[in-house]
């Protein structure tokens, strides 16, 4: 079920909340849910707070909230009932009899945004990927209008006959989105071994929905990366070549953002996207810090970090948003004294240069020592040497050129070389 504007006006929301939970997360998993409305386009006439100690197998939320649902639901004229908890495909059958309107539970919905949002042609197979194998739960007497009373052979009546062909359409379906994904997932992993030979450092973007990863990344790239405040603004993933001051070229990719109990669905079908991220040199975790439960929402992203392979690959904690808390840039380090977090504005672009410090500190670590022996001529290849590399000592030869020594990316030694091999056969032939 699409949950378009035109198809939807009015939505109640449903909002169970566990008493093991902290006050303060269920306060902002429910701003949160009302976002995810939100983004949809949907209008939002109601909520019923739903306390739980335990989870009522048939409907979730237990037959007393299922008549409170009923009476708010023709209170306020809605017309979908939305549950911000994932459901069993049996719950939601159970709550739809019950209530008589459409139920969509959390995963519902944020597929229903994926699909909304999904521009390119991977992400919009990711997403249809991701509703069929949701929907595949769901096919179950979706026909029984048509079915006869069961018996013996000869008695199957066309009511299953029509689930099967449901569900054999749907299995045939998913099977060609597969085969189309794996094309593009091995067109990505021939672009990621490109870059690996060319032994550019990959940093991806990462962290929860509204982050501000997006504008981050324009700031960064001087890219036109559609940035808004609504939770999932980004779903495609887009790679740019930044070269920052002081720091070799690299490859900055900024990825789909997450959320708490982010559907497996959609994990697994984003796979080859989220790879960006696992095959990354270095991620940078952006947080919101003036969100409250900022410690709560690492462990969201890391747990999904996790999942998708990229657990171990380092990370530069980038606390966004100083703006909004009044407080000055700072850059903070570890015991070992390496960058370890950046507080910055990336709205108003404060503590970006403490940024582009950490991150060049931080892929200079990747440089190696060189030392070359330059004639007179060779100036250009010097002050190429200046721009993209750091001198450690140099001297003068008996010849009046330079002898001198040096570090470097290895990808911008191979291009120096490469060059100053150019320029040697060109004054050659003349």
């Amino acid at each position: 079920m699409s949950l378009k504007p035109a198809e939807l006006s009015q939505v109640l929301l449903v909002h169970p909340r566990f008493s093991r939970r902290a006050a303060r997360y269920t306060s902002s998993d429910l701003e949160e849910s009302i976002e995810l409305i939100r983004a949809t386009g949907a209008e939002l006439v109601g909520v019923v707070d739903a306390p739980l100690t335990g989870v009522d197998a048939k409907h979730f939320i237990g037959s007393g909230k299922v008549d409170e649902v009923i009476a708010a639901a023709h209170d306020v004229c809605a017309d979908t009932i939305i549950v911000d908890q994932p459901l069993a495909p049996g719950q939601e059958r159970n709550l739809q009899r019950s209530i008589g309107l459409p139920v969509v539970d959390r995963i519902g919905l944020i597929l229903d945004i994926f699909a909304q949002r999904a521009r390119s042609y991977e992400g919009k197979l990711q997403v249809e990927l991701a509703q069929l194998r949701h929907l595949s739960t769901r096919l179950v007497r979706g026909w029984t209008h048509l079915e006869r009373q069961k018996g013996g052979i000869g008695l199957r009546g066309p009511g299953e006959s029509q689930l099967e062909t449901d569900r054999r359409l749907v299995r045939d379906r998913i099977a060609l989105l597969r085969r189309r994904l794996a094309r593009v997932h091995r067109q990505r992993g021939q672009n990621r071994a490109r870059r690996a030979r060319s032994d550019l450092p990959t940093l991806s973007l990462a962290g929860y929905t509204n982050s501000g990863k997006s504008t981050l990344f324009n700031r960064l790239s001087g890219g036109g990366v559609y940035a808004a405040n609504l939770l999932f603004a980004t779903l495609d993933p887009t790679l740019r070549k930044v070269e920052l001051p002081g720091c070799e070229p690299l490859v900055l990719a900024d990825t789909v953002g997450f959320v708490r109990d982010l559907p497996h669905e959609l994990i697994e079908a984003f796979q080859s996207t989220l790879e960006e991220v696992s095959g990354a040199d270095l991620i940078l975790h952006v947080v919101d810090s003036a969100r409250e439960e900022v410690a709560e929402l690492k462990a969201e992203v890391n747990k999904v970090l996790e999942q998708i392979g990229a657990g171990s690959v380092p990370q530069l904690m980038i606390n966004n948003k100083i703006d909004l808390l009044g407080r000055p840039p700072a850059l903070e380090r570890d015991v070992d004294g390496n960058p370890q977090t950046v507080w910055l504005s990336a709205q108003s672009g404060a503590g970006v240069e403490l940024l582009h410090d950490a991150i060049t500190e931080l892929l200079t670590d990747r440089w190696q020592s060189y030392q070359l022996a330059l004639a007179g001529v060779d100036g250009a290849i010097r002050a190429a040497v200046f721009q993209h590399g750091r001198i450690t000592e140099e001297g003068f030869a008996d010849d009046g050129g330079w002898d001198i020594q040096f570090e470097m990316a290895p990808a911008d030694y191979q291009r120096l070389i490469g060059s100053r091999i150019a320029c040697s056969d060109e004054s050659s032939a003349n």
